[in-house]
């Protein structure tokens, strides 16, 4: 049922490549839903380091996606398409998004929503999808961290970071963290960090090895922290890749691997097929959401932003100063 929608609404548009000033608030047609999609009044949206990518005109939506930056958002059910079973209007829910969710109305596939949890904000709701799916994804889906061994996580208080820090500590890993500065270090470890380096100045490698190894790796670096990451990896270890912030070519040690026995993967989630995605969060339902509700794990909010202020929230992400996610908050 779709006749009570509104024909637009206000959304944050990426005028031209550029920096945070390109992002503008405009009037934009409310999309319908189709086949399995839901259409969700967004009450607030994560923001994501793809979201500034895409903004630079560096990582575009996958094919059929709403040109719209946001790649999560929570608010409720308003209108579904007629294939949808599991969802109706009014439904209190969170998404994982291929776009769109900077904005009052966002369309979502309904394998890739969850129910909002009671225990907490629709705020740090918003905050969940982009970084649980990532990480669930990646650490524990693929690179079956178990209890007792030992995680590293480049980049710890990033919006990857914490969750990364949140969900290892929940199912019983350690977890060590690089981080830019003796603060973030330290807010790290407030987090849930067993440790923390600079991963500028300290030789964390040595440092790591120091605390027993890891046994997998989450990388966000890329380029020269890969041989590194590698040295540092006890027997078994697992590296995933999920980014290249330092760049996309990285050398290695061969020798290194087979020695070890070590396993290289990667992946990003933007571009996953949707019943993927709908594996994931049956997964992350299951397993996730019980610790949210028991306060096992709570996301980490940096700042709440007003809609309209979006090149904000991207100037923040950008300063490398926050600690957390950053939200903004849909009129």
């Amino acid at each position: 049922m779709t006749d009570a929608l509104p024909e637009t609404m206000q959304a944050i548009v990426i005028t031209e490549p550029g920096g945070p000033e390109v992002l503008q608030l405009m009037e934009q047609p409310v999309p319908r839903p189709k086949g399995n999609e839901v259409l969700i009044r967004i009450s607030a949206a994560g923001v994501n380091r793809p979201e500034v990518l895409q903004r630079k005109g560096l990582y575009p939506p996958p094919p059929g996606a709403s040109d719209l930056p946001g790649l999560e958002c929570a608010g409720e059910v308003a209108a579904v398409g007629p294939e949808v079973v599991h969802w109706k209007p009014g439904d209190p829910v969170c998404a994982l998004l291929t776009g769109g969710g900077y904005a009052q109305y966002a369309i979502a596939d309904a394998g890739s929503c969850l129910p909002v949890p009671d225990t907490l904000s629709v705020e740090e709701t918003a905050a969940l999808p982009e970084t649980v799916f990532t990480v669930w994804a990646n650490v524990f889906d693929d690179a079956a961290l178990r209890p007792g061994e030992t995680l590293l996580v480049h980049g710890g208080t990033s919006g990857i970071g914490v969750t990364a820090i949140g969900l290892a500590k929940a199912f019983g890993a350690s977890v060590l963290v690089t981080c830019g500065t003796e603060e973030k270090c330290a807010a790290a470890k407030n987090i849930g960090a067993d440790a923390a380096f600079l991963y500028e100045e300290d030789r964390w490698e040595d440092e790591v090895a120091q605390h027993g190894g890891a046994d997998v790796v989450l990388d966000m670096a890329g380029g020269d922290f890969v041989q590194r990451n590698l040295a540092c990896l006890n027997f078994g270890g697992r590296h995933v890749s999920i980014a290249m912030l330092r760049g996309a070519d990285a050398k290695i040690n061969i020798f290194t691997i087979m020695r070890n026995r070590l396993r290289l993967t990667g992946s990003t989630m933007k571009s996953r097929p949707f019943p993927e995605k709908a594996r994931l969060a049956a997964d992350i339902r299951r397993h996730v959401w019980p610790k949210l509700e028991s306060g096992d794990f709570r996301p980490v909010i940096d700042k709440v932003f007003p809609l309209a202020e979006a090149a904000d929230a991207h100037r923040r992400m950008e300063s490398g100063g926050h600690v957390g996610k950053i939200v903004l908050k849909a009129p």
